[in-house]
């Protein structure tokens, strides 16, 4: 495994990106194991984009600009309804809220959805990690796995930090109102404008 796939991985998962904001929103508005919950379902929703690139799905996609524009657009639909739930979910950062965290099921689907709508992480397993792949030899698909797996990892580390340090000032901002009410709004812009830079993308 080279360095360069190494460093390329983790500037990848470590920009901010749709799930990565999803994973902050998260992490801030229900604690440190709702962070860890939407990390691993993030982390999940790249085995889509795996499947996909194995069986040539993928491939379908990178070569069909129909197919390619209706998941890019269904992703940019998706990433403006997290906004409106942004903006909608008050309680979840209201200091005096007594409601019951969201259920861990919701999260993780939320979670693989945030990734599996997200086109460009399958230009990612369609253009970057063939490169490391040996074409052609048996152990071709063995490699692609163990990248793959690599990548995972990675992601659900830095998603998981995210949002526990997210989890780690919510007491401290809870308490302010006013913050809290500029950080919804800010998390939801966001979304707005990772849909808007999707849409154009």
């Amino acid at each position: 495994m080279s360095i360069a796939f190494l460093l390329t991985t983790l500037v990848v998962v470590v920009t901010p990106g749709s799930g990565v904001v999803f994973t902050l929103t998260v992490g801030l508005s229900h604690g440190r194991r709702a962070g860890v919950v939407a990390a691993f379902g993030c982390t999940l929703g790249v085995l889509p984009h795996l499947v996909a690139t194995i069986t040539g799905l993928a491939a379908l996609l990178h070569a069909s600009p129909v197919a390619y524009e209706v998941v890019k657009y269904l992703g940019v639909g998706y990433l403006l309804y997290m906004a409106w739930a942004t903006l909608r979910d008050k309680e979840a950062l209201d200091a005096k809220s007594t409601t019951e965290p969201r259920p861990t099921a919701r999260l993780i689907a939320s979670g693989v959805l945030v990734n599996l709508l997200n086109p460009k992480l399958t230009m990612f397993f369609v253009a970057f990690l063939p490169q490391f792949v040996p074409a052609g030899e048996s152990g071709s698909l063995a490699a692609m796995l163990r990248l793959s797996a690599v990548f995972m990892a990675l992601t659900f580390g830095v998603f998981a930090v995210y949002g526990m340090c997210a989890a780690l000032v919510r007491h401290r901002l809870l308490a302010r109102p006013k913050v809290m009410t500029g950080i919804r709004r800010g998390f939801a812009a966001c979304f707005v404008g990772l849909s808007a830079w999707l849409a154009v993308a």
